[in-house]
């Protein structure tokens, strides 16, 4: 970090302590709060309320990365920096894992509240990070309500589960045991085991599935793996049944996947 940037940061800090001291009750729910991150932006704007949310990730307010887009779009947005929130005087910066942890040591030098949630792995982990953010923010309620729609999906996992390929662009697909595949389960289609979780165009054909997950994340863009995704083949697939999935909901695999899961559910009856 620059040294001119230090200083901003540090006449910040200062400045935030000053108004925390004289205009916040201790333990009130924070008023003024940050996302760094398109997946911690997902969980904001399904869990705050809008009055709460101070900035979200330019990525966010893209048409193309979040079906949340237009409610994003309401919010002032940042470049996944500190240092481009840091004028907002956030009483509350959301990070996830990887890049995020130098961040936060920043965050904690400079007296920034911070919650830095893990990079989901398992159903488990979407329920634990929803928590943590309702409880963070004083929305209990409405975790709980996130929560009581993935517990109803759980209880109505339709029994049959179907042969299913998750298609993406250049053949990528996702993990037989990954968090891609509880949702998947969730929705009523049992994803393949494939090597390296990919799949070839002669795979397709000489062993189709029953049905095609076909994502259609960046559909309209002109990219090798979008040339492959729509070569006659891939869309085919020897003769399996294709069903279009949201792609944009893919990426986090977060609470955005609920209403995914329930739409999949009415598509594939």
């Amino acid at each position: 970090m620059r040294r001119r940037d230090v200083r901003f940061m540090r006449a910040f800090v200062f400045a935030s302590a000053l108004s925390l001291a004289f205009g916040a009750e201790v333990g009130a729910a924070p008023q003024r709060v940050a996302s760094l991150n398109l997946c911690t932006d997902e969980l904001l704007l399904m869990i705050a309320a809008p009055e709460q949310i101070a900035s979200v990730t330019h990525l966010s307010q893209s048409k193309a990365e979040s079906p949340l887009w237009r409610q994003a779009a309401r919010f002032r947005r940042n470049d996944g920096s500190l240092l481009s929130v840091a004028p907002l005087k956030p009483d509350l910066v959301l990070t996830m894992g990887g890049g995020a942890r130098d961040r936060v040591r920043i965050a904690e030098t400079l007296g920034i509240p911070t919650l830095d949630l893990g990079y989901p792995g398992s159903m488990a982990d979407i329920e634990t990070s929803i928590r943590r953010v309702a409880k963070a923010l004083g929305r209990e309620p409405q975790g709980k309500r996130l929560l009581a729609r993935i517990a109803m999906l759980k209880a109505s996992t339709p029994q049959r589960q179907p042969d299913t390929i998750w298609l993406g662009g250049g053949g990528r697909s996702v993990g037989a045991n990954s968090l891609a595949s509880e949702w998947m389960a969730l929705a009523g289609f049992r994803q393949r085991a494939l090597p390296s979780d990919r799949v070839t165009l002669e795979q397709l054909i000489s062993k189709p599935p029953e049905v095609l997950l076909r994502s259609d994340y960046r559909a309209g863009e002109y990219s090798g793996e979008q040339r492959w995704l729509n070569h006659p083949l891939a869309r085919k697939a020897g003769g399996a049944r294709v069903i279009p999935t949201d792609g944009r909901r893919w990426t986090c695999m977060g609470p955005a996947m609920i209403a995914e899961v329930e739409r999949l559910r009415k598509v594939a009856r």
